[in-house]
């Protein structure tokens, strides 16, 4: 893992950090793809239940370095990245959304900007610091959203409160954010660590299966207009729960009136 990649394993929670606090966490070609590499390395480890995503310094990620891209690092063959159309900016949310299913937790402990900005709204769940700045940015320098910001500010806010948010050029900061529903929580700015670890702790209370197959059917259900075959899903994956042992830890905990105590199988 490269140094501006930093990761931290707490119990069942890994911290990925970015860590270019020189430039607020701008990304390059090391930082971008070390990011995906970082959960993806995640999304496959067993012992991990819960990612959580945050910055050094007092910056999340301020989006494109626009110094350069810095050195190659693409895990892609030559030929996967002659035909590559989605690059590392278009694999954040995919990455996230698609190829994790476990829950991704986003620490915003200060500006995020851009791509950095489709970072922090890919994750499942947000805590914003009561300063942290939120900007699409990209009327600013002539361009249009990318990062999947056309998709997941939608989502959040809706049609017409995203289009203004980004044709404006607005830039909101915690409470404000909180209130467009581009985060679910505000801490104060020293707070923000400490919080996103505890929450990320109190996640991993539940089954690691629960937690996944609960995922996959939101994200499911954002993909598909076939409301049957979701209503399919849904049975497919709540069987699929309670034959897991973690589910017979759950209702045998509950029987007999104490804490579960889950495995992960």
């Amino acid at each position: 893992m490269s140094e501006e990649i930093r990761i931290e394993n707490k119990g069942h929670v890994r911290t990925i950090i970015m860590n270019r606090p020189s430039v607020k966490n701008a990304l390059n070609e090391t930082l971008a793809w070390g990011l995906i590499g970082a959960l993806e390395d995640a999304a496959s480890d067993d012992s991990v239940w819960v990612i959580a995503i945050t910055g050094t310094g007092d910056a999340f990620c301020s989006g494109l370095d626009l110094s350069g891209p810095g050195s190659a690092a693409s895990p892609l063959s030559g030929q996967g990245q002659q035909l590559d159309d989605l690059g590392w900016v278009g694999r954040f949310l995919i990455t996230i959304r698609q190829n994790c299913d476990k829950p991704v937790v986003g620490g915003i402990n200060g500006v995020a900007v851009g791509a950095g900005l489709g970072l922090a709204m890919a994750t499942d769940a947000r805590i914003i610091s009561k300063s942290a700045r939120l900007m699409a940015g990209y009327t600013r320098i002539g361009g249009s959203p990318d990062a999947g910001l056309t998709i997941t500010l939608p989502q959040v806010m809706g049609y017409e409160k995203a289009l203004r948010f980004m044709m404006e050029n607005r830039t909101v900061q915690g409470k404000e954010a909180k209130k467009l529903g581009m985060a679910g929580e505000v801490t104060a700015d020293d707070a923000l660590a400490e919080r996103l670890q505890d929450y990320c702790q109190e996640l991993c209370q539940w089954s690691p299966i629960t937690l996944r197959l609960l995922k996959r059917g939101l994200v499911q259900s954002l993909e598909t207009t076939d409301m049957k075959a979701q209503l399919r899903y849904e049975l497919a994956n709540i069987r699929r729960a309670f034959t897991s042992d973690d589910a017979k830890e759950a209702r045998l905990a509950f029987m007999e009136k104490r804490k579960p105590v889950f495995t992960g199988k």
